[in-house]
């Protein structure tokens, strides 16, 4: 019977989490076919150990870091490093469609640890800490990563939207 409410409690967990694991996974990687792999992976691994870390207060930021180093052990795959075009996928939030693509075509222009930390930051909202604790980097590391990869990202949505106004 104890196994049966570990199940639910799961379940609940994944009910309520999974949408913002998923976007999670998916500003990570802009990929949604890798965006769903590593939610599901993460999902076997924490029901893996689910039982030691049910009661604990770190759940959500276990299940990120799952998903991040998944994240980089996809990256280390050469065997997946084609791409995926984002046409024709829905928009992770609401926003234009034109405003979405160039948004993830941002976020996929900048290095992976940029990415990650600017994700975790900003997506999250979770403090220079928690981003360092989850990333297994220093928290000035977490600081000018997130720096150059804001400053990164407003060039070129600047740029981005300074062309369309010249067409």
């Amino acid at each position: 019977m104890g196994a049966t409410k570990q199940d639910e409690e799961f379940a609940e967990y994944v009910a309520a989490s999974r949408p913002a694991l998923w976007r999670t996974a998916y500003l990570l990687c802009g990929n949604v076919a890798l965006a769903d792999d590593l939610v599901q992976s993460a999902l076997l691994k924490l029901y893996l150990a689910w039982p030691r870390l049910a009661r604990g207060d770190r759940l959500d930021g276990y299940t990120r870091r799952i998903i991040v180093n998944s994240h980089i052990d996809e990256l280390r795959r050469p065997w997946r490093r084609e791409t995926e075009s984002l046409e024709g996928h829905e928009p992770v939030t609401e926003m234009t469609n034109e405003d979405h693509r160039a948004l993830i075509g941002a976020l996929k222009a900048l290095p992976v640890g940029q990415r990650r930390v600017v994700v975790l930051r900003h997506y999250w909202g979770l403090s220079v800490a928690e981003t360092a604790l989850d990333l297994g980097i220093s928290e000035g590391s977490v600081k000018s990563q997130c720096a150059i990869g804001l400053h990164k990202l407003e060039d070129a949505l600047t740029s981005h939207y300074r062309s369309e106004d010249r067409s």
